[in-house]
């Protein structure tokens, strides 16, 4: 049972992506939910009362170079793994097994984020995340998602906004 709590002593506890954000003088809001174990996208949309739309799920795929690359689709999407490849200059790409998240990321499922991984991989966004003022992506943790502008979000993390859905 994984169950983290936002506040400690009456301060908050702040993920790697939260420090981050803060040390890049990004301004982000948390959402908080209850939650023992991984949920997808859409329940978390549901828990926090986020719009769908907005709502971005954090993918990590390895290409057939074995380089390792970071995904931002929208949380009711998939990604078009041909478009997905060709952008980041592949031949194919795949997503990673669930059991190597943490050694390739830092990041549990369900609390991957693009932001503060433990090696900066090469990063696209949906290109549809631009039509928002701003998005929600995992906060770093289970139970927590961090609302931001996405271009910050694209700045902070280098990434391009690209068509890689289908």
């Amino acid at each position: 049972m994984i169950e983290e709590s936002v506040i400690k002593l009456g301060k908050e506890v702040k993920t790697n992506a939260m420090r981050i954000l803060d040390k890049h003088k990004i301004p982000y809001e948390i959402l908080t939910y209850e939650c023992d174990e991984f949920i997808d996208g859409l329940h978390t949309a549901e828990k926090t009362g986020a719009p769908v739309e907005q709502s971005f799920k954090t993918l990590v795929m390895q290409g057939k170079s074995g380089q390792y690359y970071v995904f931002v689709v929208p949380i009711a999407e998939e990604v078009h793994l041909k478009n997905a490849a060709k952008i980041v200059g592949e031949k194919s790409v795949e997503m990673i097994h669930v059991k190597d998240i943490n050694k390739i990321t830092g990041y549990v499922r369900g609390g991957c984020t693009p932001i503060g991984m433990k090696k900066q991989y090469k990063t696209v966004i949906h290109e549809s995340a631009r039509n928002y003022e701003k998005v929600y992506v995992s906060g770093g943790r289970i139970g927590t998602t961090i609302v931001l502008d996405p271009i910050a979000l694209a700045e902070v993390t280098q990434a391009e906004f690209a068509d890689i859905i289908q």
